[in-house]
């Protein structure tokens, strides 16, 4: 399986620290080595960098790990293939652009042999059953939002979104992180913890790597930063692990709407598939 990171923050923030660690997962503390991808908002634009190449050795890599790109929503992935093979089209996060907003996503879980249907209006570019089940999840939002011309905002897409997750959902496990840059949209099925910072800030210590941080002089009073992980990132902070069927939403750092599915299970893991 993958392993997915998230920010949200009140204010432009970096995340040269905790990508340091999340990236020593593609390849050096685990073996997540078929490609990552990371994708930062400055405004209404979106930046997503992305390789095929194991993170921990990926050139790109590094220079994301030693430029402090700051944004208040970062969504982030490093890949472990069980379907598709190993090819920047499959990697995470995929993007797409709806009423001039780009959405990016991406998903840890297999969804066995789902398929989009016949109908759907986005197609997917690469060969994995995330990308097809972002693509079904696109199309369903543009067919109930049709008569819009401007894109609705959080409070309106969030019960629509959780819907449309639940019934993905029930093809396999959907721990996913979507973004427009304005809100993260968050769904565990089987493994996601969250963790919320806030003043004071503490000196944190990284899981996968020998490297510590003092954050509060980097942050100010009023900041706020909610990160999202797979496993926990750092060692000696209260992460929370979200239950199956939990779908959150985040803006500006603080968690804002939730929604519990009961009917969502966790699925046992997929084998790995030859490529």
């Amino acid at each position: 399986m993958c392993q997915l990171m998230g920010m949200s923050c009140n204010n432009r923030a970096a995340t040269t620290f905790s990508f340091t660690g999340f990236s020593a997962r593609g390849g050096r503390t685990s073996d997540h080595v078929d490609g990552w991808g990371i994708a930062f908002y400055d405004g209404h634009g979106c930046r997503v960098f992305q390789d095929d190449q194991p993170a921990s050795e990926s050139p790109l890599a590094e220079y994301v790990r030693n430029h402090p790109i700051k944004s208040r929503v970062v969504v982030a992935h490093v890949r472990k293939a069980t379907q598709g093979d190993v090819q920047a089209a499959n990697c995470h996060p995929f993007q797409r652009e709806w009423l001039g907003r780009t959405w990016v996503f991406a998903h840890n879980g297999d969804l066995g042999r789902f398929e989009a249907p016949l109908t759907c209006q986005d197609m997917p570019v690469g060969t994995t059953d995330s990308e097809r089940a972002f693509c079904t999840l696109m199309s369903r939002v543009r067919q109930h939002f049709k008569n819009r011309h401007q894109p609705p905002e959080w409070l309106e897409l969030a019960p629509v979104l959780a819907d449309i997750v639940g019934d993905l959902a029930r093809h396999g496990n959907l721990n996913m992180l979507l973004s427009d840059g304005h809100a993260l949209y968050v769904h565990c099925s089987t493994h996601l913890h969250q963790l919320t910072r806030h003043h004071p800030f503490p000196k944190a210590r990284l899981v996968d790597c020998d490297m510590s941080l003092d954050l509060g002089p980097l942050n100010a009073e009023g900041d706020v930063m909610t990160l999202l992980a797979t496993e926990p990132l750092t060692i000696d902070e209260p992460w929370q692990t979200l239950r199956t069927g939990e779908f959150r939403v985040y803006v500006d750092g603080q968690e804002v709407w939730r929604h519990f599915n009961p009917q969502t299970q966790a699925f046992a893991a997929a084998e790995r598939m030859a490529l």
